[in-house]
């Protein structure tokens, strides 16, 4: 059977970045870690490979020890989707600390309450209010729908 899941490449700051998601986002955890050693290609201790869960889906990471001309893109994100604004609020809040925020919490018209940001790590996240969400008005229905 065939498995997709996202993979993260990171230069050193794998485990904080792993560290912080699992602590911001509901329903997440730290599934394995494997370290460089002495001798390895990798920096010891750095990340060689990592599984982890975020709102219950499966990532993986590293940290790279090769040097590239290239790093992560806004246009690659992380779409994690919140039943309370609370808890958007408080995601994106702890994730774009010290990261850059392309759009900021607000009704964009495709969504209530939506924000788009890089973490510090470079990290794109799309965050939203989950649109049938008990705490949002209920839409009027379509002129003509019955």
């Amino acid at each position: 059977m065939a498995t997709a899941r996202p993979f993260l490449m990171f230069t050193g700051n794998a485990q904080a970045a792993i560290d912080l998601y699992v602590a911001t986002l509901p329903n997440s955890r730290i599934t394995r870690v494997e370290r460089y050693a002495q001798g390895e290609p990798g920096p010891v201790d750095t990340v060689k490979v990592a599984a982890f869960t975020l709102c219950g889906r499966e990532f993986m990471c590293s940290d790279s020890p090769v040097k590239h001309d290239f790093t992560f893109t806004p246009s690659s994100s992380i779409f994690v989707e919140f039943s309370t604004e609370e808890e958007l609020d408080r995601a994106f809040a702890i994730l774009s600390d010290e990261g850059k925020v392309y759009m900021p919490l607000g009704n964009y018209g495709f969504s209530q309450r939506f924000g788009w940001l890089s973490d510090r790590f470079g990290v794109s996240w799309q965050l939203n209010l989950n649109p049938e969400s008990d705490n949002l008005p209920t839409p009027e229905p379509l002129r003509g729908s019955a």
